[in-house]
């Protein structure tokens, strides 16, 4: 099951962390769709901060993992991050046994 969480100080978004992405090994062709949309939503909202907002990130990844922050982050990119939130929700709405948002509609402070 691949794993979210969002990182919020005073309920700004800052960044997020998703892990246990489906392996390329797996029989989970679900599992599999699911985890390709979520990278493809995580490298485009951190594209999108990095090169065309402009914000500076530290970012993580490796083969089931990808942590994203911004140390300041300016609107642009908290409602971008918003967005990124938002579509995983209603992801996590349609593939219950593939995603999980850790803490529901609640952030977590890093």
């Amino acid at each position: 099951m691949t794993s979210v969480k969002f990182f919020a100080d005073k309920n700004k978004l800052f960044g997020f962390e998703i892990s246990g992405h489906c392996s390329v090994d797996s029989d989970d062709e679900t599992g599999k769709i699911v985890c390709a949309a979520v990278s493809s939503a995580a490298y485009m909202a951190a594209n999108t901060i990095s090169e065309i907002i402009g914000d500076e990130e530290d970012v993580t990844v490796n083969d089931a993992a990808m942590r994203f922050t911004v140390a300041n982050p300016s609107d642009a990119t908290v409602k971008v991050l918003e967005g990124l939130k938002l579509h995983l929700e209603e992801l996590s709405g349609q593939y219950s046994n593939n995603i999980k948002i850790i803490g529901g509609a609640n952030y977590v402070k890093d």
